[in-house]
């Protein structure tokens, strides 16, 4: 299995062939109801505790939430008890390639609306509805939907879904890692990209929180076979 959508493929196919056995637990934000619900409501501690911890910093809310976006559940844990509130909340997707290249899963910035396991939501598909390929240089985020919760923030323009490329997502990693000793996941790198891009608009005084949803032990050797391409290509 390497992507989400050939894991979740197998665990629904396993489910519904082992029905008297077998409880499907989804970690993503995806798939029919309850599970994008439950999920939400599981990981919102993300969220509750960003606020508490603001609060005690800086005695207010964060001006800026951002979160990586693949199915979309530390996103929504993340996002979910600050839309009430003021902070600008920026969901980031997988560029991979770039958007006009196909090989990407910006699935909010580039995709439709359609059905696939069990949710309706935006899908990357071709005009017969069927699911297309998809890319990133981050397995978590190589998805061709999103939970039906970020589809209704984009709608609603509550939450901004920006994307990022395989090069920014690598560059973000290397900075993150270099500066201050904290090695994240690829996944975690294209949020950490959009950081790097808000910070050198904003105010000095405009507080920034990342989510960073995971660590990049995992992720090395795929990131120095990256770097040894590109070596080679130049």
């Amino acid at each position: 299995l390497k992507t989400l959508k050939d894991a979740i493929n197998e665990a629904i196919r396993d489910w519904i062939t082992n029905v008297e056995n077998t409880y499907y637990l989804l970690g993503s934000a995806v798939g029919p109801h309850p599970y994008p619900v439950m999920v939400r409501d599981f990981q919102s501690v993300i969220g509750n505790e960003i606020k508490s911890q603001m609060k005690k910093i800086n005695n207010k809310e964060p001006d800026v939430v951002i979160a990586c976006v693949g199915g979309g559940s530390n996103a929504i844990g993340t996002f979910y008890p600050l839309v009430d509130t003021s902070a600008e909340i920026i969901g980031v997707e997988a560029a991979g390639m770039g958007l006009k290249s196909k090989l990407h899963s910006a699935t909010l910035s580039a995709g439709s609306k359609g059905v696939l396991h069990g949710m309706m939501t935006y899908l990357l598909q071709d005009g017969e509805g069927q699911i297309t390929e998809t890319h990133s240089i981050s397995a978590g985020l190589d998805y061709p939907g999103v939970g039906p919760e970020h589809a209704y923030y984009k709608d609603t323009k509550r939450v901004k879904y920006h994307s990022a490329t395989d090069a920014e997502v690598l560059d973000a990693f290397l900075t993150l890692t270099r500066t201050e000793g904290i090695i994240p996941a690829l996944e975690s790198s294209h949020a950490i990209s959009e950081a790097m891009k808000v910070a050198k608009k904003g105010k000095p005084s405009e507080s920034i929180v990342v989510t960073l949803s995971g660590r990049g032990d995992k992720d090395v050797e795929e990131v120095q076979k990256y770097l040894d391409a590109d070596a080679k290509n130049k």
